[in-house]
Protein backbone atom coordinates (compact mmCIF):
# COMPACT_ATOMS: atom_id res chain seq x y z
CA UNK A 1 0.00 0.00 0.00
CA UNK A 2 1.51 3.37 -0.75
CA UNK A 3 1.78 6.13 1.35
CA UNK A 4 -0.49 9.23 0.01
CA UNK A 5 2.29 11.93 -1.25
CA UNK A 6 2.53 14.83 1.26
CA UNK A 7 4.08 18.20 1.78
CA UNK A 8 5.52 20.00 5.46
CA UNK A 9 3.84 23.12 6.26
CA UNK A 10 4.48 25.40 9.20
CA UNK A 11 2.40 27.47 12.00
CA UNK A 12 2.67 28.49 15.27
CA UNK A 13 1.88 25.18 16.92
CA UNK A 14 4.72 23.29 14.70
CA UNK A 15 5.04 21.41 11.57
CA UNK A 16 2.21 19.02 10.04
CA UNK A 17 2.19 16.82 6.96
CA UNK A 18 -0.31 18.57 4.38
CA UNK A 19 -1.32 16.20 1.17
CA UNK A 20 0.75 17.25 -1.61
CA UNK A 21 -2.34 17.69 -3.94
CA UNK A 22 -4.38 20.01 -1.82
CA UNK A 23 -4.81 23.43 -2.38
CA UNK A 24 -5.30 24.09 1.66
CA UNK A 25 -2.55 24.07 3.70
CA UNK A 26 -2.04 23.41 7.56
CA UNK A 27 -4.42 25.83 9.52
CA UNK A 28 -7.17 24.35 7.45
CA UNK A 29 -6.36 20.69 8.32
CA UNK A 30 -6.20 22.22 11.81
CA UNK A 31 -9.31 22.89 11.23
CA UNK A 32 -11.04 19.75 9.53
CA UNK A 33 -9.09 18.13 12.67
CA UNK A 34 -10.76 20.49 15.32
CA UNK A 35 -14.19 20.50 13.59
CA UNK A 36 -15.74 16.96 12.93
CA UNK A 37 -19.20 18.35 13.59
CA UNK A 38 -21.62 18.86 11.03
CA UNK A 39 -20.26 16.98 7.98
CA UNK A 40 -21.11 20.06 5.68
CA UNK A 41 -18.22 21.73 4.00
CA UNK A 42 -18.36 25.45 3.61
CA UNK A 43 -18.31 24.66 -0.45
CA UNK A 44 -21.84 23.41 0.01
CA UNK A 45 -22.84 27.59 -0.37
CA UNK A 46 -20.83 28.24 -2.98
CA UNK A 47 -22.25 31.95 -2.73
CA UNK A 48 -20.13 31.89 0.49
CA UNK A 49 -17.12 30.55 -1.67
CA UNK A 50 -17.36 32.72 -4.52
CA UNK A 51 -17.98 35.86 -1.92
CA UNK A 52 -14.83 35.04 -0.41
CA UNK A 53 -12.91 35.31 -3.34
CA UNK A 54 -14.50 38.43 -3.79
CA UNK A 55 -13.15 39.94 -0.68
CA UNK A 56 -9.82 38.94 -1.61
CA UNK A 57 -9.56 40.09 -4.87
CA UNK A 58 -11.40 43.10 -3.95
CA UNK A 59 -8.14 43.47 -1.36
CA UNK A 60 -5.57 42.98 -3.74
CA UNK A 61 -6.79 45.30 -5.90
CA UNK A 62 -6.72 47.83 -2.95
CA UNK A 63 -3.46 47.24 -1.66
CA UNK A 64 -1.83 47.14 -5.56
CA UNK A 65 -3.47 50.67 -6.04
CA UNK A 66 -1.98 51.29 -2.82
CA UNK A 67 1.88 49.64 -3.95
CA UNK A 68 1.59 47.55 -0.89
CA UNK A 69 1.96 44.21 -3.11
CA UNK A 70 3.61 43.51 -6.54
CA UNK A 71 1.78 44.12 -9.72
CA UNK A 72 2.60 40.20 -10.42
CA UNK A 73 1.60 39.16 -7.03
CA UNK A 74 -1.44 41.08 -7.80
CA UNK A 75 -2.41 39.20 -11.15
CA UNK A 76 -2.08 36.12 -9.77
CA UNK A 77 -4.12 36.67 -6.80
CA UNK A 78 -6.50 37.89 -8.73
CA UNK A 79 -6.50 35.32 -11.64
CA UNK A 80 -6.90 32.69 -8.35
CA UNK A 81 -9.76 34.34 -7.02
CA UNK A 82 -11.42 34.62 -10.44
CA UNK A 83 -11.27 31.12 -10.52
CA UNK A 84 -12.96 30.75 -7.53
CA UNK A 85 -15.43 33.31 -8.44
CA UNK A 86 -16.60 30.88 -11.66
CA UNK A 87 -16.96 27.54 -9.77
CA UNK A 88 -13.32 25.98 -9.62
CA UNK A 89 -11.10 24.95 -6.89
CA UNK A 90 -14.66 24.58 -4.39
CA UNK A 91 -13.77 21.06 -3.17
CA UNK A 92 -10.85 22.75 -1.41
CA UNK A 93 -13.19 24.86 1.25
CA UNK A 94 -13.07 22.10 3.47
CA UNK A 95 -13.67 23.68 6.71
CA UNK A 96 -16.92 22.50 8.64
CA UNK A 97 -19.52 25.05 8.38
CA UNK A 98 -20.23 25.06 12.11
CA UNK A 99 -16.12 26.33 13.76
CA UNK A 100 -15.16 27.84 16.71
CA UNK A 101 -12.83 31.49 16.20
CA UNK A 102 -15.65 33.67 14.47
CA UNK A 103 -14.87 32.22 11.11
CA UNK A 104 -10.56 32.01 11.02
CA UNK A 105 -10.75 28.77 9.72
CA UNK A 106 -13.32 30.13 6.55
CA UNK A 107 -10.91 33.19 6.26
CA UNK A 108 -7.65 31.06 6.10
CA UNK A 109 -9.16 28.06 4.18
CA UNK A 110 -10.05 30.64 1.43
CA UNK A 111 -6.32 32.55 2.18
CA UNK A 112 -4.64 29.55 1.72
CA UNK A 113 -6.43 27.81 -1.52
CA UNK A 114 -5.79 31.53 -3.42
CA UNK A 115 -2.48 31.41 -2.73
CA UNK A 116 -1.65 28.15 -3.91
CA UNK A 117 -3.45 28.75 -6.86
CA UNK A 118 -1.36 31.93 -7.40
CA UNK A 119 1.38 30.13 -6.70
CA UNK A 120 1.17 27.60 -9.47
CA UNK A 121 0.03 30.94 -11.79
CA UNK A 122 3.71 32.09 -11.03
CA UNK A 123 5.06 28.80 -11.77
CA UNK A 124 6.07 27.61 -8.15
CA UNK A 125 4.56 24.29 -6.15
CA UNK A 126 1.87 24.43 -3.75
CA UNK A 127 3.39 25.66 -0.27
CA UNK A 128 5.93 27.54 -1.72
CA UNK A 129 5.34 30.43 0.57
CA UNK A 130 8.50 32.60 0.74
CA UNK A 131 7.55 33.34 -2.74
CA UNK A 132 3.45 34.35 -1.72
CA UNK A 133 2.33 33.78 1.67
CA UNK A 134 -1.41 33.26 2.81
CA UNK A 135 -0.99 35.93 5.71
CA UNK A 136 1.55 38.38 3.87
CA UNK A 137 0.06 38.61 0.77
CA UNK A 138 -3.33 37.56 0.16
CA UNK A 139 -4.57 38.47 3.75
CA UNK A 140 -2.64 41.63 3.57
CA UNK A 141 -4.99 44.59 5.37
CA UNK A 142 -7.52 41.94 6.11
CA UNK A 143 -8.96 40.25 9.16
CA UNK A 144 -11.12 37.48 9.42
CA UNK A 145 -13.31 39.98 11.58
CA UNK A 146 -13.94 42.14 8.31
CA UNK A 147 -13.61 39.46 5.94
CA UNK A 148 -16.13 37.47 7.06
CA UNK A 149 -18.77 39.60 7.87
CA UNK A 150 -18.56 41.24 4.74
CA UNK A 151 -18.32 37.78 2.67
CA UNK A 152 -21.75 36.51 4.50
CA UNK A 153 -23.56 39.80 3.54
CA UNK A 154 -22.31 39.18 -0.36
CA UNK A 155 -23.56 35.93 -0.15
CA UNK A 156 -26.54 36.42 1.98
CA UNK A 157 -27.32 39.67 -0.67
CA UNK A 158 -27.36 37.54 -3.83
CA UNK A 159 -29.47 34.46 -1.99
CA UNK A 160 -31.83 36.80 -1.10
CA UNK A 161 -32.19 37.77 -4.64
CA UNK A 162 -32.13 34.28 -5.81
CA UNK A 163 -35.25 33.67 -3.02
CA UNK A 164 -37.17 36.68 -4.50
CA UNK A 165 -36.76 34.83 -7.83
CA UNK A 166 -38.23 31.83 -6.54
CA UNK A 167 -40.84 33.85 -4.66
CA UNK A 168 -41.93 35.33 -8.32
CA UNK A 169 -42.66 31.84 -9.83
CA UNK A 170 -44.91 30.84 -6.85
CA UNK A 171 -46.45 34.32 -6.81
CA UNK A 172 -46.83 33.41 -10.82
CA UNK A 173 -48.48 30.27 -10.37
CA UNK A 174 -51.27 31.31 -7.65
CA UNK A 175 -51.90 33.98 -9.73
CA UNK A 176 -52.64 32.30 -13.18
CA UNK A 177 -54.96 29.56 -10.62
CA UNK A 178 -56.94 32.52 -9.27
CA UNK A 179 -57.92 33.86 -12.82
CA UNK A 180 -58.40 30.01 -13.62
CA UNK A 181 -61.06 29.79 -10.74
CA UNK A 182 -62.38 33.77 -10.72
CA UNK A 183 -66.11 32.61 -11.62
CA UNK A 184 -65.50 29.50 -8.97
CA UNK A 185 -67.99 29.82 -6.20
CA UNK A 186 -67.56 28.60 -3.05
CA UNK A 187 -67.94 28.74 0.26
CA UNK A 188 -65.32 30.90 2.67
CA UNK A 189 -64.94 30.04 6.40
CA UNK A 190 -63.26 31.28 9.22
CA UNK A 191 -62.70 29.38 12.29
CA UNK A 192 -62.68 26.29 10.40
CA UNK A 193 -67.17 27.20 10.22
CA UNK A 194 -69.14 28.37 7.17
CA UNK A 195 -68.77 32.04 7.11
CA UNK A 196 -69.87 33.38 3.29
CA UNK A 197 -69.18 32.81 -0.40
CA UNK A 198 -66.72 33.48 -2.10
CA UNK A 199 -64.50 32.09 -5.43
CA UNK A 200 -62.06 30.12 -5.26
CA UNK A 201 -60.29 33.07 -7.53
CA UNK A 202 -60.26 35.27 -4.63
CA UNK A 203 -58.70 32.83 -2.24
CA UNK A 204 -55.86 31.68 -4.40
CA UNK A 205 -55.33 35.15 -5.07
CA UNK A 206 -54.88 36.25 -1.53
CA UNK A 207 -51.61 33.81 -1.93
CA UNK A 208 -50.07 35.70 -4.70
CA UNK A 209 -50.80 38.92 -2.79
CA UNK A 210 -48.84 37.60 0.35
CA UNK A 211 -46.18 36.30 -1.21
CA UNK A 212 -45.64 39.36 -3.26
CA UNK A 213 -45.80 41.42 0.19
CA UNK A 214 -43.02 39.49 1.29
CA UNK A 215 -40.90 39.97 -1.55
CA UNK A 216 -40.76 43.59 -0.82
CA UNK A 217 -39.60 42.53 3.06
CA UNK A 218 -36.91 40.75 1.24
CA UNK A 219 -35.76 43.52 -0.77
CA UNK A 220 -35.47 46.03 2.23
CA UNK A 221 -33.45 43.18 4.03
CA UNK A 222 -31.28 42.58 1.20
CA UNK A 223 -30.13 46.98 1.43
CA UNK A 224 -29.43 45.96 5.02
CA UNK A 225 -26.82 43.52 3.61
CA UNK A 226 -24.84 46.05 1.52
CA UNK A 227 -23.44 47.91 4.37
CA UNK A 228 -20.06 46.56 5.04
CA UNK A 229 -17.04 46.32 7.67
CA UNK A 230 -14.40 45.44 5.23
CA UNK A 231 -11.42 47.84 5.96
CA UNK A 232 -12.62 47.50 9.86
CA UNK A 233 -9.31 44.52 10.69
CA UNK A 234 -9.87 43.45 14.40
CA UNK A 235 -12.20 45.65 15.69
CA UNK A 236 -12.95 48.01 13.91
CA UNK A 237 -10.17 51.06 14.29
CA UNK A 238 -8.58 49.43 10.60
CA UNK A 239 -4.80 48.83 12.33
CA UNK A 240 -2.40 47.76 10.02
CA UNK A 241 -4.42 49.54 6.99
CA UNK A 242 -4.07 52.59 4.64
CA UNK A 243 -5.97 55.33 5.43
CA UNK A 244 -7.45 54.62 1.93
CA UNK A 245 -7.88 51.13 2.12
CA UNK A 246 -11.31 50.70 2.96
CA UNK A 247 -12.37 53.15 0.41
CA UNK A 248 -10.66 51.32 -2.47
CA UNK A 249 -11.36 48.17 -1.23
CA UNK A 250 -15.50 48.59 -0.69
CA UNK A 251 -15.23 50.49 -4.26
CA UNK A 252 -13.35 47.14 -5.99
CA UNK A 253 -15.85 45.21 -4.40
CA UNK A 254 -18.96 46.76 -5.87
CA UNK A 255 -17.18 46.56 -9.58
CA UNK A 256 -16.39 43.00 -8.62
CA UNK A 257 -19.84 41.96 -7.52
CA UNK A 258 -22.21 44.26 -9.13
CA UNK A 259 -23.32 44.76 -5.33
CA UNK A 260 -23.85 48.56 -4.50
CA UNK A 261 -22.06 47.81 -1.32
CA UNK A 262 -21.02 50.90 1.06
CA UNK A 263 -18.47 50.98 4.38
CA UNK A 264 -20.07 51.52 7.63
CA UNK A 265 -19.61 55.04 8.90
CA UNK A 266 -18.27 53.05 11.49
CA UNK A 267 -16.65 50.46 11.24
CA UNK A 268 -16.19 49.22 15.46
CA UNK A 269 -20.10 49.38 15.52
CA UNK A 270 -20.41 47.01 12.01
CA UNK A 271 -17.60 44.60 13.48
CA UNK A 272 -20.09 43.68 16.57
CA UNK A 273 -23.24 43.98 14.89
CA UNK A 274 -25.07 41.22 13.43
CA UNK A 275 -28.45 42.66 13.58
CA UNK A 276 -29.16 42.78 10.09
CA UNK A 277 -28.77 39.11 10.13
CA UNK A 278 -31.05 39.40 13.34
CA UNK A 279 -33.73 40.89 10.74
CA UNK A 280 -33.11 39.21 7.94
CA UNK A 281 -33.96 35.82 10.33
CA UNK A 282 -37.04 37.63 10.62
CA UNK A 283 -38.40 38.25 7.43
CA UNK A 284 -37.13 34.52 6.43
CA UNK A 285 -39.44 33.37 9.38
CA UNK A 286 -42.03 35.73 7.98
CA UNK A 287 -41.73 34.27 4.55
CA UNK A 288 -41.80 30.57 6.15
CA UNK A 289 -44.61 31.05 8.32
CA UNK A 290 -46.87 32.42 5.55
CA UNK A 291 -46.04 29.54 3.26
CA UNK A 292 -46.57 27.38 5.68
CA UNK A 293 -50.26 29.03 6.20
CA UNK A 294 -50.90 28.60 2.64
CA UNK A 295 -50.28 24.77 2.66
CA UNK A 296 -51.91 24.03 5.71
CA UNK A 297 -55.11 25.78 3.27
CA UNK A 298 -53.64 23.30 0.35
CA UNK A 299 -54.13 20.38 2.18
CA UNK A 300 -57.04 21.01 3.68
CA UNK A 301 -59.14 22.19 0.84
CA UNK A 302 -57.89 19.10 -1.08
CA UNK A 303 -58.52 16.66 1.92
CA UNK A 304 -60.59 13.77 0.93
CA UNK A 305 -61.57 12.48 -1.59
CA UNK A 306 -64.38 11.07 0.25
CA UNK A 307 -64.33 12.48 3.82
CA UNK A 308 -63.03 15.60 3.46
CA UNK A 309 -63.21 19.05 2.24
CA UNK A 310 -62.38 17.54 -1.34
CA UNK A 311 -62.56 21.39 -3.01
CA UNK A 312 -60.10 21.21 -4.58
CA UNK A 313 -57.25 18.69 -6.74
CA UNK A 314 -53.52 18.30 -5.74
CA UNK A 315 -51.46 16.90 -8.92
CA UNK A 316 -50.48 13.32 -7.61
CA UNK A 317 -46.95 13.05 -7.72
CA UNK A 318 -46.28 9.74 -6.00
CA UNK A 319 -48.40 6.67 -4.43
CA UNK A 320 -48.70 7.63 -0.71
CA UNK A 321 -49.13 4.92 1.61
CA UNK A 322 -47.18 1.10 1.80
CA UNK A 323 -50.71 -0.32 2.88
CA UNK A 324 -53.31 1.59 1.91
CA UNK A 325 -53.75 1.12 -2.05
CA UNK A 326 -55.25 3.75 -4.23
CA UNK A 327 -54.12 6.60 -1.36
CA UNK A 328 -52.33 9.72 -2.57
CA UNK A 329 -51.06 12.29 0.04
CA UNK A 330 -50.00 16.09 0.35
CA UNK A 331 -46.58 15.57 -0.21
CA UNK A 332 -45.37 18.68 -1.73
CA UNK A 333 -47.47 21.27 0.49
CA UNK A 334 -46.18 18.86 3.31
CA UNK A 335 -42.39 19.09 2.40
CA UNK A 336 -42.84 23.19 2.41
CA UNK A 337 -44.34 22.45 6.10
CA UNK A 338 -41.34 21.16 7.16
CA UNK A 339 -39.08 23.63 5.40
CA UNK A 340 -40.96 26.45 7.72
CA UNK A 341 -40.79 24.48 10.53
CA UNK A 342 -36.61 24.19 10.28
CA UNK A 343 -36.25 28.40 9.28
CA UNK A 344 -38.29 29.35 12.56
CA UNK A 345 -35.57 27.20 14.53
CA UNK A 346 -33.21 29.08 12.70
CA UNK A 347 -34.26 31.92 13.24
CA UNK A 348 -34.23 31.08 17.22
CA UNK A 349 -30.48 29.91 16.80
CA UNK A 350 -29.24 33.21 14.86
CA UNK A 351 -31.10 35.02 18.09
CA UNK A 352 -29.47 33.14 19.94
CA UNK A 353 -26.31 33.14 18.38
CA UNK A 354 -26.60 37.37 18.41
CA UNK A 355 -27.43 37.72 21.99
CA UNK A 356 -24.31 35.73 23.06
CA UNK A 357 -21.80 38.78 20.83
CA UNK A 358 -19.71 40.10 23.38
CA UNK A 359 -17.81 43.02 23.39
CA UNK A 360 -15.98 43.75 20.29
CA UNK A 361 -16.80 40.68 18.12
CA UNK A 362 -19.64 38.21 18.04
CA UNK A 363 -17.58 34.65 17.33
CA UNK A 364 -20.58 32.74 16.92
CA UNK A 365 -20.88 33.97 13.14
CA UNK A 366 -20.51 30.89 11.76
CA UNK A 367 -23.77 29.29 12.99
CA UNK A 368 -25.94 32.33 12.01
CA UNK A 369 -24.17 32.02 8.05
CA UNK A 370 -25.04 28.31 8.52
CA UNK A 371 -28.71 29.09 9.64
CA UNK A 372 -28.99 31.44 7.24
CA UNK A 373 -27.60 29.87 4.42
CA UNK A 374 -30.16 26.93 5.30
CA UNK A 375 -33.14 28.79 5.44
CA UNK A 376 -32.54 31.26 2.21
CA UNK A 377 -31.60 27.88 0.12
CA UNK A 378 -34.64 25.60 1.28
CA UNK A 379 -37.06 28.38 1.28
CA UNK A 380 -35.86 29.08 -2.61
CA UNK A 381 -36.19 25.08 -3.47
CA UNK A 382 -39.33 25.10 -1.36
CA UNK A 383 -41.07 28.11 -3.56
CA UNK A 384 -39.94 26.27 -7.18
CA UNK A 385 -41.23 22.53 -5.83
CA UNK A 386 -44.27 24.05 -4.60
CA UNK A 387 -44.80 26.10 -7.72
CA UNK A 388 -43.94 23.84 -10.29
CA UNK A 389 -45.19 19.96 -8.56
CA UNK A 390 -48.35 21.32 -7.07
CA UNK A 391 -50.19 24.84 -7.33
CA UNK A 392 -49.82 24.47 -11.67
CA UNK A 393 -51.25 21.63 -11.43
CA UNK A 394 -54.13 22.39 -9.38
CA UNK A 395 -57.81 21.49 -10.10
CA UNK A 396 -61.40 22.59 -8.65
CA UNK A 397 -64.11 20.04 -7.97
CA UNK A 398 -66.88 22.76 -9.37
CA UNK A 399 -70.01 20.85 -8.47
CA UNK A 400 -68.54 19.63 -5.19
CA UNK A 401 -68.00 23.81 -4.66
CA UNK A 402 -71.40 24.50 -5.86
CA UNK A 403 -73.38 22.06 -3.21
CA UNK A 404 -71.21 23.45 -0.42
CA UNK A 405 -72.67 26.72 -0.81
CA UNK A 406 -76.05 25.95 -1.62
CA UNK A 407 -76.12 23.62 1.80
CA UNK A 408 -74.45 25.56 3.85
CA UNK A 409 -75.93 27.63 6.29
CA UNK A 410 -74.09 30.56 5.70
CA UNK A 411 -75.17 31.32 2.41
CA UNK A 412 -77.77 32.60 4.41
CA UNK A 413 -76.50 35.65 5.07
CA UNK A 414 -76.23 36.69 0.83
CA UNK A 415 -80.02 36.33 0.99
CA UNK A 416 -80.45 38.97 4.25
CA UNK A 417 -80.74 41.62 2.40
CA UNK A 418 -83.58 40.06 0.39
CA UNK A 419 -86.01 38.07 2.50
CA UNK A 420 -84.91 40.16 5.68
CA UNK A 421 -82.81 39.26 9.00
CA UNK A 422 -85.78 37.76 10.60
CA UNK A 423 -86.88 35.22 7.91
CA UNK A 424 -83.36 34.72 7.34
CA UNK A 425 -82.77 33.65 10.55
CA UNK A 426 -85.78 31.44 11.13
CA UNK A 427 -84.03 29.54 7.90
CA UNK A 428 -80.80 29.28 9.34
CA UNK A 429 -81.98 27.73 12.31
CA UNK A 430 -85.08 25.09 10.41
CA UNK A 431 -81.87 24.26 8.19
CA UNK A 432 -79.94 23.17 10.80
CA UNK A 433 -82.73 21.14 12.62
CA UNK A 434 -83.89 19.59 9.31
CA UNK A 435 -81.19 19.23 7.94
CA UNK A 436 -82.45 20.40 4.48
CA UNK A 437 -80.74 22.96 2.15
CA UNK A 438 -81.02 26.80 2.74
CA UNK A 439 -81.88 26.75 -1.12
CA UNK A 440 -84.72 24.29 -0.74
CA UNK A 441 -85.98 25.81 2.35
CA UNK A 442 -86.04 29.57 0.95
CA UNK A 443 -88.22 27.63 -1.69
CA UNK A 444 -90.13 26.11 0.34
CA UNK A 445 -91.46 29.14 1.81
CA UNK A 446 -91.68 30.84 -1.27
CA UNK A 447 -89.76 33.72 -0.05
CA UNK A 448 -87.94 33.78 -3.39
CA UNK A 449 -88.50 31.80 -7.10
CA UNK A 450 -85.60 29.30 -8.23
CA UNK A 451 -84.76 32.40 -11.03
CA UNK A 452 -84.21 34.86 -8.48
CA UNK A 453 -82.13 32.81 -6.02
CA UNK A 454 -80.05 31.95 -9.12
CA UNK A 455 -79.84 35.80 -9.68
CA UNK A 456 -79.30 36.68 -6.51
CA UNK A 457 -75.96 33.69 -6.10
CA UNK A 458 -74.69 34.50 -9.11
CA UNK A 459 -70.77 35.13 -8.07
CA UNK A 460 -70.48 38.96 -8.84
CA UNK A 461 -73.41 39.29 -6.32
CA UNK A 462 -72.05 36.99 -3.61
CA UNK A 463 -68.30 37.96 -3.76
CA UNK A 464 -67.49 41.81 -3.75
CA UNK A 465 -69.60 44.71 -2.17
CA UNK A 466 -72.75 45.93 -4.16
CA UNK A 467 -75.52 47.99 -2.89
CA UNK A 468 -79.21 46.21 -3.03
CA UNK A 469 -81.18 49.38 -3.67
CA UNK A 470 -85.26 49.12 -2.58
CA UNK A 471 -86.42 48.70 -5.85
CA UNK A 472 -84.74 45.82 -6.81
CA UNK A 473 -85.78 43.82 -3.32
CA UNK A 474 -86.56 40.60 -4.31
CA UNK A 475 -88.66 40.33 -0.83
CA UNK A 476 -91.90 38.10 -1.37
CA UNK A 477 -94.59 38.37 0.52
Amino acid sequence: MSIPATRIEHDLLGDRAVPADAYYGVHTLRAIENFPITGTPISSYPELVAALASVKQAAVVANRGLDLVSDEHAKAIITACEKIRQGGFHAHFVVDVIQGGAGTSTNMNANEVITNIALEELGYARGSYKILHPNEQVNLSQSTNDVYPTALRIAAYQGILRLVSAMEVLKTSFHNKALEFKDVLKMGRTQLQDAVPMTLGQEFSTYAVMIDEDQERLREAAKLMCEINLGATAIGTGINTHPDYARLACQALQDITGIPVSTSPNLIEATQDVGSFVQLSGVLKRVAVKLSKMCNDLRLLSSGPRAGFGEINLPAVQAGSSIMPGKVNPVIPEVVNQIAFEVIGNDVTISFAAEAGQLQLNAFEPIIAHSLFKSVSHLSNGCMVLAERCVDGITANHERLRDIVENSIGIVTALNPYIGYSAATEVAQQALLSGKSVYSLVLEKKLLTEAQLKEILQPQRLTMPRQVEIGETLITK
